[in-house]
């Protein structure tokens, strides 16, 4: 089980085939077919986000300089931030130290919480146009007044570094090359790059929201010999109005358990998972620390 950032977390895959990766915290991978029924008990596997990510970020940098090496522009990024949230201003200083780490120029269009849609509009057809911005990004959420869906279609497809674009979105669905979600295209590289088997296996997604569980189904879900390959799984979405009997059933049944939800959808998810694993992986105490705190901080509500 790890627990990438912005609330997914992964539960689940073949044991042989995941590497334990080193680095920061991290909790365990457990799997879950035929447990109960041989008795065997099996080592967890921590799968480190930070290590992989400080991979990921080494890989993007070489191909940065690659690029800018064959006599092509740097990359540049704009990010469109409306308003004073503060949560939406600290993403965007992430997103812009992530882009300066990898060799991307980056600048934000500061605009107040009254801007208007027009205006919105306005600049996002300037920065299509403009040939030295290589991606553009609306932070999320905007003011009340704007249609964030007209917003995030006013952006070009090949420039909408969110894949947000409506057009984007149906590329996913048909299996086709496009630019998927962040977040849902992180559980994506956790699950290929640690060698967790999806194929034909039973995956349960938890959360439906467009930006994250349903992308994330859609590439599990979806023809590996396609275009855009998938995973080749047996993906059930599972959501606040799932019931809880039944959310237990999808639990037990399935290899990979992907909590991509609210907190408290997250906490009852993650408390069917845990209980269903405990008796058949083998935990250092570490990490029955650090689940055992993430219990108190009341992150995952389980016994044990």
């Amino acid at each position: 089980m790890a627990v990438p950032a912005r609330g997914v977390s992964l539960v689940g895959g073949r044991l042989s085939r995941a590497p334990a990766l080193g680095g920061g915290p991290a909790l365990p991978l457990g799997a879950s077919r035929g447990l109960r029924s041989s008795g065997v008990r099996h080592d967890a596997i921590i799968i480190s986000g930070t290590e992989m990510a400080k991979q990921i970020q080494k890989e993007i940098q070489r191909g940065v300089e690659s690029w800018i090496s064959l006599g092509n522009r740097r990359p540049h990024l704009s990010i469109i931030l409306v308003g004073d949230n503060p949560a939406s201003h600290t993403y965007v200083r992430k997103k812009i130290r992530a882009a300066s780490a990898v060799g991307i120029c980056s600048e934000i269009i500061l605009k107040p919480k009254d801007v208007s849609q027009e205006e919105l509009l306005d600049i996002t057809d300037q920065l299509n146009m403009d040939p030295r911005v290589s991606g553009i990004l609306v932070q999320l959420p905007l003011p009340d007044h704007v249609d964030e869906r007209t917003v995030c279609n006013g952006i070009a497809p090949e420039k909408d570094v969110d894949g947000f674009h409506i057009i984007n979105i149906g590329r996913l669905c048909l299996d086709q090359h496009s630019l998927i979600p962040a977040t849902a295209s992180a559980v994506w590289e956790i699950i290929k790059r640690t060698g967790i088997e999806t194929f034909g296996k039973n995956v349960v997604v938890a959360g439906r929201s467009k930006n994250v569980g349903m992308p994330i189904a859609m590439l599990l879900h979806t023809d590996g010999e396609h275009e855009r390959p998938g995973g080749d799984a047996t993906v059930t979405i599972a959501h606040r109005y799932t019931p809880k009997e039944q959310l237990k059933i999808h639990t037990q049944l399935a290899d990979v358990i992907i909590v991509a939800a609210e907190l408290t959808e997250g906490r009852q998810v993650f408390g069917e998972a845990i209980n269903f694993f405990r008796p058949h992986i083998t935990l250092s105490d570490t990490l029955l620390q650090q689940l055992i705190y993430l219990q108190k901080t009341n992150i995952i509500p389980t016994s044990f």
